[in-house]
Order: structure tokens, then C-alpha cells, then sequence
């Protein structure tokens, strides 16, 4: 559940961005198409992340790194 409200939430605020952007700046529908693009990324990336338990703490370098820690205790 958590993977899928990850996706919608990235593609539905980048929409969400871009329709207001063109909206204000009158640049219909160009905004929302890259806004679009940038959320399904941003989207994609959450998911990657939750997947691999690289959100567990502040940075991605941080959650990398705590995730080695084991397989340095084992030996591994």
C-alpha cells in the first residue's frame, strides 16, 4: 500500500505544481507536462527508496551506510 500512495503522491504533486504554475503564468499545458515528468521521478525514486530501506534515516548516504553496518559485524 505504502509503495502505491508513494507513486500517486509524487505524480499527483507534480501535476498539482505544474497545473497551478500554468494557471499563474498562462503557459498551458507546458508546466504540467514537465511537472509531470519531474513527480513520476520523484514518484519512482520514493518507491526505490522505501523498497530498499534506504528511508530509515535523514540522507540517503546515512541509510546506505546504517544498512552495511550488519554485513560488517557478520564478516561479511
Amino acid at each position: 500500500m505504502r509503495i502505491a500512495v508513494e507513486l500517486v503522491a509524487g505524480v499527483l504533486v507534480g501535476v498539482g505544481i505544474g497545473y497551478a504554475l500554468d494557471a499563474w503564468l498562462g503557459t498551458r499545458p507546458w508546466l504540467m507536462v514537465v511537472f509531470l515528468f519531474l513527480g513520476s521521478a520523484a514518484g519512482a525514486l520514493n518507491v526505490y527508496r522505501a523498497v530498499k530501506g534506504l528511508d530509515d534515516t535523514v540522507g540517503v548516504g546515512q541509510a546506505q551506510a546504517r544498512q552495511d553496518e550488519p554485513d560488517r559485524k557478520n564478516g561479511s
